[in-house]
């Protein structure tokens, strides 16, 4: 780094957004590719839920549960469940169908994606 301003301190480290695939501002390239059902189960991912919550909380069976967050991986090219629930929590406003949902009552939101 030394004295070259052009630094501006900034570390030569990886972006962790990029290495996920996420830009933050406009989200993965791929987050259209989703059904309806697999943002569904991304957007609860980010909550922490276990497979048999999240199966509860959606009205369907763990297996399938398995098989949507499954998909969600490939598509989005995550190589694990924690970079899903991180990406989900990044892009909660992207996710999120909920109007009333309190994460957004102060940020100017995009419309959901909705299939």
């Amino acid at each position: 780094m030394g004295n070259d301003s052009s630094d501006h301190g900034k570390s030569t480290a990886k972006c962790p957004y990029r290495h996920l695939g996420i830009d933050p501002v406009g989200g993965p390239v791929e987050l259209e590719r989703l059904t309806r059902r697999e943002r569904q189960v991304l957007l609860l991912l980010g909550t922490g839920m276990n497979n048999r919550e999240l199966a509860a909380e959606l009205g369907i069976a763990e297996r399938t549960v398995k098989a949507h967050t499954a998909r969600v991986l490939e598509k989005l090219r995550l190589p694990s469940r924690l970079e899903a629930a991180v990406a989900s929590v990044l892009l909660h406003g992207l996710l999120c169908e909920d109007v009333r949902c309190v994460r957004h009552l102060d940020e100017e939101r995009p419309e959901p994606l909705v299939a």
